[in-house]
């Protein structure tokens, strides 16, 4: 192919693109998340603390009080002719003026940066006091009672299990469910598929199938969190020396991108093949097909 500007352009975009773009998205998911926690959370606790603020200096003496909480008549008296203009309802002059009074003490707290992340900064000592609270023995019982009544209560029911599995597999303390990458012939003899071995099976489907039996999880691309389970003979399975976000990016990225310490091909006798069967659960079969 010739070298033209068009072509050397798509292929720089591209290659720039494909540089930019995963830091450029994880910025971006970053500052929502981050965006979302202060309009949710931080702003109305700075509204709640500014509230109670203005209630405690009403206390105070007239000459000790701050400059924003100062209401000139000549400022109600306009605030009533705009809520006229604007077709509003009147309302008592008191409501006027602690309004007036809000909105200045907001102008204020607003140009400081410092005060605006109060809110944020007791939200993060509030959600580790509560952590605190729930993770001794008393905490712990009274949360799962009052899980128990959400996960009761209609609406609340089909949603709350699904979100706490996932907000439980991104900050839960227990560990991912899945810790050993494993090969099994999945859809059908011959083709293998890459897995992540989740434990041992139900007792009844070891009874069944007449030998032993483990869950294995198998991921789909380019989303492996939706994928499935199957159980599979534990002989049949194959452990691979990769870890799990090895194989979770091969899955991501549809097999374009392969673990580093996958042999180059040539390396290897045949470009298909298998690892060894794995030294706690021998299997002859298996090593005479892989051989």
């Amino acid at each position: 192919m010739s070298k033209t500007f068009t072509n050397d352009f798509r292929r720089f975009f591209g290659r720039g693109l494909a540089i930019l773009l995963p830091s450029i998205v994880t910025l971006w998911l970053l500052w929502q998340a981050f965006t979302f926690v202060f309009d949710t959370v931080a702003k109305p606790i700075n509204s709640g603390i500014r509230v109670a603020i203005i209630e405690a200096v009403e206390l105070f003496p007239d000459d000790t009080r701050p400059g924003w909480y100062a209401v000139t008549e000549e400022q109600v008296a306009n605030r009533k002719i705009e809520r006229q203009r604007q077709g509003l309802r009147a309302i008592e002059e008191d409501a006027v003026e602690r309004n007036i009074r809000l909105e200045q003490f907001r102008e204020f707290w607003d140009s400081y940066l410092l005060l605006e992340t109060t809110g944020l900064f007791i939200a993060i000592i509030l959600i580790y006091l509560a952590g605190m609270l729930l993770s001794n023995f008393v905490g712990r019982r009274l949360y799962h009672r009052i899980e128990r009544l959400i996960a009761r209560i209609p609406g609340f029911k089909q949603v709350y299990p699904h979100v706490k599995q996932v907000v439980d597999l991104i900050v839960g303390e227990k560990k991912m469910a899945f810790s050993k990458v494993v090969l099994v012939e999945y859809p059908s003899k011959d083709i293998w598929t890459i897995g992540f071995l989740t434990g041992e099976s139900i007792r009844d489907i070891d009874e069944a199938a007449g030998e032993r039996v483990q869950s294995v999880f198998i991921p789909t691309s380019p989303t492996p969190f939706t994928g499935f389970t199957i159980n599979v003979a534990k002989a049949k399975i194959r452990t691979l020396d990769m870890t799990v976000e090895q194989a979770l990016r091969f899955v991501i990225t549809a097999g374009v991108l392969a673990p580093g310490d996958v042999p180059e091909k040539g390396e290897s006798e045949a470009a298909g093949q298998l690892p060894s069967a794995t030294e706690s659960h021998p299997d002859p079969e298996n090593r005479a097909e892989s051989a």
